[in-house]
């Protein structure tokens, strides 16, 4: 399959993590031509900070391979990983990353951080972004502006906010 192919199987497992009602991120790693691992964001579910998809993703591929290390791997991500899981990507020694949307304030592999050939970490990783770039970013986008419409909304007439478990209030 192609790397738009992949992307296109990471978006679906972003909606799913959207229908979930968290932020639209889906990821899965891929060794030859074969699936093996799939993770979709699930922090608010799981009550896990890292649970983002990629770290969700890497933690399945891990088990399936029986290695920490996934050597030889591409991991598809529908939006630029944050430095956390950049982290993650570089120490299980992940080949190659894929992403679709960029994320100029957070993105951690070529916007507010470069660590996809940081001097500090012991391996580099080769990445490619903007595949399926527009349909990941709009994905994101509607999950935010309906998110704020609803939060809007929400507050005024009851004077919470319905995400008050994910800011810690």
């Amino acid at each position: 399959m192609k790397d738009e192919d992949w992307m296109r199987h990471a978006l679906r497992l972003a909606q799913r993590a959207e229908q979930q009602g968290e932020v639209p991120v889906g990821a899965l790693l891929v060794q030859g031509d074969q699936c093996i691992a799939e993770g979709w964001n699930q922090p608010i579910q799981a009550n896990d900070p890292t649970a983002h998809a990629e770290i969700v993703a890497l933690r399945k591929a891990g088990q399936a391979l029986q290695n920490y290390r996934l050597i030889d791997t591409t991991l598809y991500v529908t939006l630029e990983p944050c430095v956390m899981c950049m982290g993650a990507i570089a120490h299980a020694r992940v080949k190659r990353l894929v992403f679709g949307a960029y994320d100029p304030k957070r993105g951690a592999v070529c916007h507010a951080l470069q660590l996809s050939d940081a001097p500090f970490l012991n391996h580099s990783v080769e990445w490619l972004g903007g595949i399926l770039g527009q349909a990941c970013g709009e994905l994101l986008s509607d999950f935010f502006k309906t998110r704020r419409q609803g939060l809007s909304h929400y507050s005024r007439v009851s004077g919470k906010t319905p995400f008050a478990r994910e800011r810690g209030g």
